[in-house]
């Protein structure tokens, strides 16, 4: 039985280790500094909003956030990239003003939450605002640079 054991477990252990890296290599090939061009144009009563939020991926994890945590003005993105560079964001904050209002009822003050599907691919991204029926939110484009890359003719 012993022999037995030696010879399922030794190539299943083998195979383990074998696989490991590749799976963390994956996982942590958009790792590093990054930033975010949010791009909201003007709409209805709200004001365009360009801003850039400085961001960090680690382990495949995005996380950025720009203001101070708890005040108006302040929001963060944060998410899982997937192998594919696939990613689900959410977007969290504090409305600042009533002119960059995320909602037609909001104001400053109120937080807001919503989604980004984005796709990342090498050293860029791109994404989308997610926003349902479009009632209470306005489309925004997200930019998504990696710091230190050859980003030739990428804004910065």
């Amino acid at each position: 039985m012993n022999v037995l054991r030696r010879s399922v477990l030794l190539p299943a252990a083998t195979l383990a280790l074998t696989l490991a890296p590749a799976v963390s290599i994956a996982a942590e090939k958009f790792d590093g500094s990054w930033t975010i061009t949010q791009n909201c144009p003007a709409e209805g009563r709200m004001s365009a909003l360009i801003r850039q939020i400085p961001s960090t991926i680690a382990g495949g994890e995005l996380r950025g956030e720009k203001g101070t945590a708890d005040q108006p003005g302040y929001e963060s993105i944060e998410g899982k990239i997937a192998d594919n560079g696939d990613a689900k964001l959410t977007v969290n904050g504090i409305l600042a003003n009533r002119a960059n209002a995320h909602g037609l009822f909001a104001h400053k003050g109120e937080s807001y939450s919503y989604t980004v599907d984005a796709h990342f691919d090498g050293d860029q991204g791109k994404g989308k605002r997610n926003t349902g029926m479009g009632i209470e939110s306005r489309p925004c484009d997200f930019t998504f640079v990696k710091q230190g890359a050859n980003t030739a003719g990428a804004p910065q």
